[in-house]
């Protein structure tokens, strides 16, 4: 029986990895669960998951007896945990991952904050202490099952976007659209930050980030495609030009439970199956760099490095708050981004508390020109 720590168990991926656990009944022990404030949720996950450590914000009144109040960072490094799904929001999930891969751990990370930004921090972890990162995120999951079994040299890792609910809205009223308007994600059921983080496309951009570290592929062999019907999740170009792509509809739970059971596939009814008895269309669109903005700006923070996709991260969960309380319109959130990181005096995010810093420092920052 594999004992998982599940961080962010009452978000969405949380939720999504509890159905897996309860889909093979044996197959798991639910050594912790870590949540935000949700704690009706986090309760009902408790009764009947029965975890030993429990982490929240908000403190809960008491706790059943055998249950310890554990923070995250030392839950994941507990002795007989075998795999950690970090699941949380933003950078909280960085210093968690960190502990988890420097005790060993095989880490399942659908959080893309803690790449972002500290990927080489991440991958020297990774060769220093054993512990294995096991992506879950739906595209570069994607990009991992279709390099299984190849030792082949990478010519392209083509990502793909649906361009969100904005695809074909005249540019002349994006500054208009509404919060409501921007969390109607045409293909995928996702929470608020990823949903508005996929109508800009800073989503995507943070998955060439991501996929740059995890699979040590060079920035300009990474491309990203306009695919409107999330079918196709990624794709994998060889030398010889033979492609390879994962299809299957829009559900995080194949990702999850693949990560999970790595390396072996199990069959789950629960998870929905392309269905071959109707039509499908497969098309692809040139990335409009003009539409996405924010694109452009992350992606190019990534390539310079250092303390920068930090400030990108925080920059952006703060622009993107602020859009949704009303604050800035949407096309806000790129000028807001990208005030923060023309003002950044970058330094080489050498460790974690480097990185934190400047997270710590773009927060401040963007919450004041926000207001």
């Amino acid at each position: 029986m594999k004992k998982i720590v599940i961080l962010g168990s009452t978000g969405s991926i949380g939720r999504q990895t509890l159905d897996i656990v309860r889909a093979f009944p044996g197959e798991f022990d639910v050594v912790g669960l870590a949540a935000g404030n949700n704690l009706e949720l986090l309760q009902q996950q408790m009764a009947e998951f029965n975890p030993s450590h429990v982490c929240c914000i908000k403190p809960l009144d008491s706790l059943p007896d055998g249950v310890s109040f554990t923070p995250m960072a030392d839950m994941v490094a507990l002795e007989h945990v075998d795999q950690v799904m970090v699941a949380t929001m933003g950078s909280v999930g960085l210093l968690p991952t960190l502990s988890a891969l420097k005790h060993g751990k095989s880490v399942a990370l659908s959080n893309k904050e803690p790449i972002v930004m500290a990927g080489s921090i991440i991958k020297d972890y990774e060769k220093k202490y054993g512990g294995v990162v096991l992506p879950v995120d739906s595209e570069p999951s994607a990009i991992w099952q279709c390099l299984r079994g190849e030792d082949n040299p990478i010519q392209r890792l083509m990502i793909t976007a649906s361009g969100g609910p904005f695809r074909t809205t005249p540019l002349e009223e994006l500054a208009h659209v509404t919060p409501e308007k921007a969390l109607k994600h045409p293909t995928w059921q996702m929470g608020r930050k990823i949903t508005i983080d996929s109508a800009t496309l800073m989503n995507k951009a943070f998955e060439v980030i991501e996929t740059h570290w995890l699979f040590s592929v060079p920035w300009d062999r990474i491309e990203v495609v306009v695919h409107p019907q999330s079918t196709i999740h990624s794709m994998v170009e060889f030398a010889d030009g033979s492609i390879k792509a994962q299809l299957g509809p829009p559900d995080m739970r194949l990702p999850i439970q693949y990560a999970l059971f790595y390396p072996h596939r199990l069959p789950n009814e629960m998870i929905p199956k392309l269905d071959t008895s109707i039509a499908h269309s497969l098309t692809f669109e040139p990335l409009d760099m003009d539409r996405y903005p924010c694109f452009g700006l992350a992606v190019e923070a990534g390539r310079r490095g250092g303390t920068f996709p930090a400030v990108l991260s925080a920059a952006d969960e703060i622009a993107v708050n602020a859009f949704l309380e009303g604050k800035i319109p949407f096309t806000g959130i790129y000028q807001l981004v990208e005030q923060v990181l023309a003002q950044h005096d970058p330094s080489p995010g050498r460790d974690a508390e480097e990185v934190l810093e400047a997270d710590r420092w773009a927060t401040a920052l963007a919450s004041k020109i926000a207001g």
